[in-house]
């Protein structure tokens, strides 16, 4: 096991090395020239050269990518153009309000998607199987920011039962340790704090939630239906096991392995839905701090966010890969 976690660990390095060319490149070759958006119409075309010669502009392309390769070896990221604040802090003081909202979200479509693939895998073409297979599809087929502005708009602006936007509430005190507000409430004991934080999460949380819902619904029900026609689920149920029993310990963990696939997938999506949904909500996340770097052609917070998303990404997947030889013991890595 452990020389497969090194071999798949090494393989990540040219992978994330692919990542960085084609984020760097990408971004260099779009139109539009970050320098004259922080001089604006005022600058004149000396202090765009000077700029341009302080950041490093006016090398070529691939001077400019080695020097950040090897900046970023170093653990640099760079500073951003608009604040001139290095990159790393920018991320750590956003990275976690979106691994909040990432893991509630993957915490509230797993378990809803789980129980409602089994559901209705086990009362197949009954109108309960109908229903939750018309409501997957309506999940799937929703856009994420409407979902979140239809949120926002009935729970938030009409019945007035939840927070609309940002992580806490203005009025709430709070001491901030690790940056995370779960865990800052929880430590200090601030449970004003944590209610507030929960309450702000929650429409954020159903919106990044509701296509892996729905995916993870689907694929429930797909395997499920699959392992009922087991020949050794027949058998536990002519050995008179009660139906629950033959569920929960037959039946749940042999149709979870493709289920826990799509979890991991899906992981990236949260990542990458969290940038539309910080933005609708107006959380300070890396999402948000990701757009904001495009609009502003910021393009080491660009390069920054987009690379931290991708290593946690990757790394999420071999973690699922691992997953795997704890759900089914055949499964063996050497």
């Amino acid at each position: 096991m452990l020389n497969y976690i090194l071999r798949r660990i090494l393989i990540l390095i040219p992978l994330l090395l692919a990542i960085s060319i084609v984020v760097f490149f990408m971004i260099h070759l779009i139109p539009g020239d970050p320098v004259q958006i922080m001089l604006g119409d005022k600058g004149s075309e000396e202090d765009a050269a000077r700029i341009r010669a302080e950041l490093g502009f006016d090398d070529p392309l691939h001077i400019q990518y080695f020097k950040f390769l090897s900046n970023l070896m170093k653990g640099d990221l760079g500073r951003s153009i608009r604040n001139r604040n290095p990159v790393i802090s920018e991320i750590q003081n956003s990275f976690p309000a979106t691994i909040e909202l990432t893991i509630l979200s993957m915490v509230f479509a797993s378990a809803i998607g789980i129980m409602a693939g089994i559901i209705s895998a086990i009362k197949q073409y009954s109108i309960i199987d109908n229903l939750t297979m018309i409501g997957a599809l309506l999940g799937i087929s929703m856009p994420v920011f409407w979902v979140g502005m239809m949120l926002m708009l009935v729970f938030g602006s009409e019945l007035g039962w939840l927070p609309i936007s940002g992580r806490i509430s203005r009025v709430t005190d709070l001491n901030v340790i690790t940056n995370f507000y779960i865990i800052d409430s929880i430590i200090t004991q601030n449970w004003a704090a944590l209610q507030s934080t929960l309450s702000h999460l929650v429409l954020p949380a159903v919106t990044l939630a509701t296509i892996p819902v729905a995916m993870i619904a689907r694929m429930t029900r797909s395997t499920t239906l699959e392992v009922l026609n087991q020949d050794y689920i027949r058998t536990a149920r002519a050995k008179g096991l009660p139906e629950k029993t033959v569920i929960m310990k037959h039946v749940l963990k042999n149709s979870l392995i493709p289920v826990v696939t799509i979890i991991g997938l899906q992981f990236g999506s949260f990542l990458g839905g969290a940038v539309l949904t910080e933005t609708v909500f107006a959380r300070a996340g890396v999402g948000r701090l990701l757009i904001n770097g495009i609009l502003g052609r910021d393009f080491p917070v660009i390069q920054g966010a987009v690379i931290v998303i991708a290593s946690f990404f990757v790394f999420i997947n071999l973690f699922v890969d691992i997953l795997y030889s704890f759900l089914d013991p055949r499964i063996h890595y050497s």
